[in-house]
C-alpha cells in the first residue's frame, strides 16, 4: 500500500473492515460464489480512489457483487468505513496492483464487467508507457470477462480518452458499443463523483469508453 495520512475514519475502516472485506494477493484464485455465498453478477472495479463510487454502486445494487482494487491506503480505508457505516456485504477488497489480482486470482470468462474510472493518464509524452491501457491490458481484460462483458472506461484528458479508443480498436475479441464507434454518453450507472463536478464547472469533459467482448 502506498503511504498517506490517515483520518480516524480511514483508519477504523482498515483496522475493522479489512478482516471482513479485505482480500490477499498472496490466497490465489478467488470463487466468487464461496466469497459472496451466491451467484451474481460479478464486477471488478480497477483504482476505486477514495471508494465513493464503489460505494454507491454497491449501495445501488445489492444484487451485484463487486470487488474493488486500490493501492493508495486511506483510499482503502474510506471505503472500508463507508461499508461498515452502510452494512454493505457485496463488496470485496484488493490492495496490491489490480493487473497481478486479475491474472493471479480472477478465473477466465468470469467477470461481468470490468471498470476503470478516472486513471492517471500520464500526461509527458515519456511516460505514457506507464499508462495502463495498452494491448496487454485489452487481451487480459477479455480474457477475464465472460462473452458479452463490458469493459468500461471514463477518463477526463481527452488525449487518453483518443489513446484509449485507438488501443481498444485494434483490440481483437471486442465490440465498441458506441453507435458512432467512439464515445458513449454518459452512462447513468456510473456516479458522478466531486472531482468530476469540479471539472464540469471548469468546462473538462469527460468521455466514457464501452467495449463488450465477443463470444
Amino acid at each position: 500500500m502506498r503511504a498517506g495520512r490517515m483520518t480516524p475514519g480511514q483508519q477504523r475502516g482498515l483496522d475493522d473492515g479489512w478482516p471482513r472485506f479485505g482480500l490477499e494477493l498472496e490466497t490465489g484464485p478467488v470463487d466468487p460464489a464461496s466469497l459472496f455465498g451466491r451467484v451474481a453478477p460479478l464486477t471488478f472495479e480497477i483504482g476505486f480512489g477514495m471508494g465513493q463510487s464503489l460505494l454507491e454502486m454497491a449501495g445501488a445494487a445489492p444484487d451485484q457483487d463487486f470487488i474493488g482494487v486500490e493501492v493508495h491506503r486511506p483510499g482503502v480505508g474510506a471505503l472500508l468505513n463507508g461499508l461498515l457505516k452502510q452494512e454493505l456485504d457485496n463488496v470485496r477488497v484488493y490492495s496490491c496492483d489490480a493487473l497481478d489480482v486479475l491474472r493471479q486470482c480472477i478465473a477466465d470468462s468470469s467477470l461481468d464487467r470490468v471498470l476503470l474510472y478516472f486513471p492517471d493518464p500520464w500526461h509527458k509524452s515519456r511516460h505514457h508507457k506507464r499508462r495502463i491501457v495498452n494491448e496487454n491490458f485489452a487481451a487480459l481484460v477479455r480474457q477475464k470477462l465472460k462473452p458479452g462483458g463490458i469493459l468500461h472506461m471514463a477518463t477526463d484528458w481527452e488525449p487518453y480518452a483518443e489513446h484509449m479508443l485507438e488501443v481498444m480498436q485494434q483490440a481483437p475479441g471486442y465490440t465498441n458499443l458506441s453507435a458512432s464507434d467512439s464515445w458513449v454518453e454518459r452512462p447513468s450507472e456510473r456516479p458522478v463523483t466531486k472531482f468530476e463536478r469540479r471539472g464540469e464547472r471548469l468546462g473538462h469533459g469527460v468521455w466514457d469508453l464501452k467495449f463488450a467482448r465477443r463470444d
